[in-house]
């Protein structure tokens, strides 16, 4: 059976999460992605929590990569990188802009080896702009995009970041999406490109809404969903709909306001609106979390639990969908990783996981295999601190 990029070598220099993602995707969808770590293997392996000695952190976005060690800073290692350019599809890349150009694989230069050669590059604020040269992570881009003053306030009053790392992950579903439109491209035109994706970017593109509202009328609505606590907890209910504020108005025994059109619907005066979430609290806390979303999902009213981290490890969804799965254990290691799942579902190409590569794991492959280098050969690279 063909699965979608068979055929297609990505070469993955990138490292903590936005790149490294992207390349996770990749390799989901059939390409074969070989992760290039400095001798000893890359800084992320140090990255608590761990399993057995193995990071949790690197493990999650390099499962099922093969993994290859090669010191970039000699000059024979970049030889070794010229040919492995010359046999490759993609590069993806997440250095600061101009590393890539003082290392000698500036786009110009890697397209004078293979002019099909496709450059991914993932960086904080982009390749040109004012904050150009600056330094960046999933933090600095909620930060510097309204996002975390958006998303509420702590107790002291200052501005909440989000757990998860929403910008890193956007922006690796934007480059994966440019990869694989370049190669759609190079499909019909034969010609390879450079692609660039920057987290603030992203994280701008998150609240477009928000921005284009205060561009053109000086107010920002935010969010219309709320959390609403019960007797055991909390759900978030968000009819958004006039016809689901109806059906609420009705679960609450309030017909007089079902039947209001000033009470339902998102065109509600403030006024009212903070009026019906009182009311929605006030109804909320005599009910159990159950008891609330099943109400409310035999009304067909959006609703849902707020769930802590060991109740997501429970919840049946996330396993029968292998939105998390288990995977072997790493050499030297007891326990299974639990690992990215089958993000991306297509009914037609077959998927299967994969553990994350311990350092250099696949050097015999690659060199032997693909570069053609004899055994004896790639152990003096490996004598010298090449590989």
């Amino acid at each position: 059976m063909a699965i979608c990029l068979e055929g297609i070598r990505v070469l993955e220099l990138a490292r903590y999460q936005a790149g490294p993602r992207c390349g996770l995707l990749l390799r989901d969808l059939g390409a074969e992605v070989i992760k290039i770590e400095n001798v000893g293997g890359e800084d992320t392996r140090a990255l608590g929590p761990f399993v057995d000695g193995n990071s949790i952190t690197f493990s999650q976005r390099n499962r099922g990569k093969k993994g290859i060690t090669l010191n970039l800073r000699s000059e024979r290692g970049k030889e070794i990188f010229r040919e492995l350019v010359k046999r490759s599809d993609v590069i993806l890349e997440n250095f600061r802009p101009g590393v890539m150009d003082k290392m000698g694989f500036g786009y110009e230069s890697l397209r004078e080896l293979n002019p099909r050669i496709i450059l991914v590059s993932a960086s904080g604020f982009g390749q040109y702009g004012p904050y150009r040269d600056r330094p960046s992570f999933d933090p600095i881009g909620q930060a510097m995009s309204g996002i975390a003053h958006l998303t509420g306030e702590d107790a002291g009053g200052a501005p909440i970041l989000t757990a998860a790392p929403i910008v890193d992950r956007s922006a690796a579903l934007h480059a994966t999406i440019g990869a694989l439109a370049a190669l759609f491209h190079r499909q019909i035109t034969g010609e390879g490109q450079w692609v660039e994706v920057a987290l603030l970017d992203t994280a701008l593109t998150l609240l477009d809404i928000e921005i284009a509202e205060w561009y053109s009328s000086r107010t920002v609505s935010g969010r219309t969903a709320r959390i609403v606590a019960c007797k055991d907890g909390s759900v978030v209910m968000h009819p958004s709909r006039a016809h689901q504020w109806v059906k609420v108005y009705q679960v609450m025994g309030r017909d007089d306001l079902a039947n209001d059109p000033a009470f339902v619907g998102r065109s509600a005066s403030k006024e009212r609106t903070q009026m019906r979430q009182q009311l929605l609290r006030e109804w909320a806390k005599g009910q159990t979390v159950a008891e609330v979303v099943r109400i409310m999902d035999e009304a067909d009213v959006p609703c849902g639990p707020v769930l802590s981290v060991p109740q997501v490890v429970e919840d049946p969804h996330l396993w029968e969908r292998k939105i998390m799965v288990p995977v072997e254990p790493a050499p030297g290691a007891k326990s299974e990783m639990l690992v990215p799942g089958e993000t991306i579902k297509l009914s037609k190409v077959p998927w299967k996981p994969g553990r994350a590569p311990t350092p250099g794991e696949h050097n015999q492959e690659v060199y032997g295999g693909l570069l053609g280098l004899s055994a004896d050969e790639i152990a003096k690279l490996a004598q010298e601190g090449i590989i």
